[in-house]
């Protein structure tokens, strides 16, 4: 599990470097380098449990919100347009994607914490 710890800190900090171009970018570069912050710690022994456990929520509970305000579902990506974003609806997917592994991260490490202070 720790391995898998240290694919989360290449994950999320090749998220946060590509959000350079993303209009509310600083946000969103903020959510996952916080992220990858965790898993490092996650790797290194050191864990907050309570404090795993509130981003936990607090990341469900954004991803819930992203995924509330879709009108219809079109998908990640727009056929032969690849990843440039064509409606908002797929700004929000791809958002609530996003949050939706972090917080699969965030429940692994909870559930592998092994009593990890």
């Amino acid at each position: 599990m720790r391995y898998l710890a240290l694919l989360f800190v290449l994950i999320f900090l090749l998220s946060a470097a590509v959000q350079y171009n993303d209009p509310d970018g600083p946000l969103w570069a903020a959510h996952y380098l916080v992220a990858a912050y965790v898993a490092l710690r996650f790797y290194q022994g050191k864990i907050n449990t309570e404090l795993l456990s509130v981003l936990l929520l607090f990341t469900l509970a954004w991803a819930a919100g992203s995924l509330l305000q879709l009108t219809a579902w079109e998908g990640f990506m727009t056929p032969g347009a690849g990843m440039a974003m064509k409606t908002p609806n797929q700004e929000l997917a791809r958002e609530a994607g996003g949050l939706l592994i972090t917080a699969l991260a965030y429940g692994l490490f909870l559930m592998n914490r092994k009593g990890r202070a």
